[in-house]
């Protein structure tokens, strides 16, 4: 399973979902996956207006891909792992990836902006 393939089947679910054609999403999908095809569709923000592929790198005895999925209301970044199934990439894992967290400035420190002044 080598990367072009693997980017091949991950941009084929990101085409798929932004069609809003969900069935043929499901292709890529593993059995086991695909049996709880409704704990997938839930982290989608549907309808999407933007799926990218944001990194596609090794992980373990597959490939992790992090796609940007935009909704008309909402973003959300999922990381995806891919592994061979049957001597093709399909998608055996996915969840959501936190955004990260604004850290608040301690009480008595000076903003930035004051800082730069």
């Amino acid at each position: 399973m080598d990367q072009q393939a693997v980017r091949d089947h991950v941009q084929a679910t990101c085409d798929a979902l932004l069609a809003g054609d969900i069935e043929r999403a499901a292709t890529e999908l593993s059995n086991e996956l695909r049996s709880n095809m409704g704990q997938f569709v839930v982290l989608l923000p549907l309808p999407l207006t933007e799926a990218t592929i944001e990194s596609l790198e090794p992980g373990g005895t597959g490939w992790v891909a992090i796609l940007r999925l935009v909704g008309e209301s909402d973003e959300v970044r999922l990381q995806t792992r891919w592994k061979d199934r049957d001597g093709e990439p399909r998608m055996v894992e996915a969840s959501h990836i936190a955004p990260p967290q604004p850290v608040p400035a301690e009480e008595g420190e000076d903003s930035e902006s004051e800082a730069q002044t």
